[in-house]
Parts: structure tokens; C-alpha cells; sequence
């Protein structure tokens, strides 16, 4: 399938987890991505990979420099921009009470603020292309999941701000649209370790009884979000969740 042929996309996270499964999935389907991330060894190990359809930049997604300097990548590099995946985040899980200036700074800085640095950096090219944006929200944000008060409070802005987004934009030929995954990454490993009876909890009452697999479960969302399959949705939330959370 080559259903993102000649597209270019920049992946916030992009070298490793839910995010370097994106970064390969869309380059299988035709697209050059351009990778940001601070994980400079799996970046490199991703355009060693793949060094005519992948460019990567190290950055920390809170600095509007970085986004501006990966929408130039993205340019000089391919020709253009067509789409942006905004998928990193950090944060700390720790109960509300718990959580420090530094950890709130932490999770807003690089979810919503990343978020909104790239989103701005980008509109100009992807006016240009007609392009789409795919940011990252979470079923624990929709659900109030414990100890994620930081992450659940940066994913609901970034829920806010898309639909907004879609709104105004829609005029400029730019779709945006939000994903909700439910995926077992490497920071959800850390997660099970670090909380297990909440995660069985999860596990249990899970309709398929699973965490999906970023590759074959998330990064096709993604794909169809920024593919001319979805050129009339605009301002969705998509649950890439196994069923876990039912919106209405």
C-alpha cells in the first residue's frame, strides 16, 4: 500500500516507540519523514535504516526553534511539508498532590506546548499542500486515570486547542484530527512495572483484552489521518484503543 506516496511528515518522537513505529510505517506507505527526538542513537539508527525516505533532527519539542527548524528540514530537504504527527510527550505519574512545578512544566511543556510550537510552525507549508495534522490525545485524560494528572490535564488542551484548530483552518485546506492510542510502549512497560494492579485492572476489563501494538494497531491510524482517506474528517478524536473507550 502507497497511499502516502510523495508525502512529507514530520513525527514529534519519531525515532523510537509508538512514534519510531510511525516514522516506519508511513515511509512503507511512500512518505519521507522527517524524525524529531531527543534520542540522538535511534535517530541515527532510523535514517541508517532508511537514509533516502527518513531525515532526523535532535530537539526538545518544548522549543518553538526546534519546530521551526524541523519545518526547514523538511523543505530543504524533500521539497515541502504535508503533515505533522504530534506524538511525543513526558510526563511523571505521581498522584495529583504529589506532582511538583517541575513535573507540570514537564508535561505541559513538551505535550501541549510541543503540540502548539509544531502546529504553528508548520501552517504556513501545510497551507500551501493542503496538509493534516495528527495530534496525540489519551483514553487516560478522557477517563481521569489516576496519577496521570499532568499527562491527562497537557492531552484535554491538546483536545481543545485541535478543535479549534480544525475550525479555523478548515478554511486553508488543513485538516486536524486527534488519535487516542492504547499501545504497549516501552514508557507503558515502565507504567505496569511501576503500577501492575492498575494495569491488570485496565487489562481485565479490556474488551480484547490487550494493549495494542504500536506498528500493526496505531501507526495505520495514523497513515489514514494523513492520507486522502480522511479528507472529509476534521476535529475527531479516533480511539486506537481495542475498544476501550466508546465515545458518543
Amino acid at each position: 500500500m502507497k497511499n502516502l506516496q510523495d508525502q512529507v511528515i514530520i513525527v514529534t518522537g519519531g525515532a523510537a516507540g509508538i512514534g519510531g513505529a510511525i516514522t516506519t510505517v508511513l515511509t512503507e506507505r511512500g512518505a519521507s519523514v522527517v524524525a524529531v527526538d531527543i534520542d540522538e542513537a535511534a535517530g541515527k539508527e532510523k535514517v541508517d535504516s532508511n537514509p533516502e525516505q527518513i531525515a532526523f533532527l535532535k530537539g526538545d519539542i518544548s522549543k518553538p526553534e526546534v519546530a521551526e527548524e524541523a519545518v526547514k528540514m523538511a523543505v530543504s530537504k524533500f521539497g515541502k511539508l504535508t503533515g505533522v504527527v504530534n506524538n511525543a510527550h513526558a510526563s511523571k505519574q505521581k498522584p495529583l498532590m504529589e506532582l511538583t512545578e517541575d513535573d507540570w512544566s514537564l508535561s505541559m511543556g513538551t505535550g501541549f506546548n510541543g503540540t502548539l510550537n509544531f502546529m504553528k510552525a508548520a501552517y504556513p507549508e501545510l497551507k500551501k499542500t493542503k496538509g493534516a495534522i495528527v495530534n496525540f490525545g489519551s483514553g487516560a485524560a478522557l477517563t481521569g486515570q489516576k496519577n496521570q494528572a499532568s499527562y491527562a490535564a497537557a492531552k484535554e488542551a491538546i483536545r481543545g486547542l485541535s478543535r479549534v484548530a480544525a475550525n479555523e483552518w478548515a478554511e486553508d485546506g488543513i485538516r486536524v484530527n486527534i488519535l487516542c492510542p492504547l499501545a504497549l510502549t516501552e514508557g507503558v512497560e515502565k507504567w505496569k512495572e511501576a503500577y501492575p494492579e492498575q494495569y491488570q485492572e485496565i487489562a481485565d476489563k479490556h474488551p480484547m483484552h490487550r494493549f495494542g501494538d504500536p506498528q500493526t494497531d496505531v501507526a495505520p491510524v495514523v497513515a489514514f489521518l494523513l492520507s486522502e482517506d480522511s479528507q472529509y474528517m476534521t476535529g475527531q478524536t479516533l480511539m486506537a484503543d481495542g475498544g476501550d473507550i466508546k465515545l458518543r
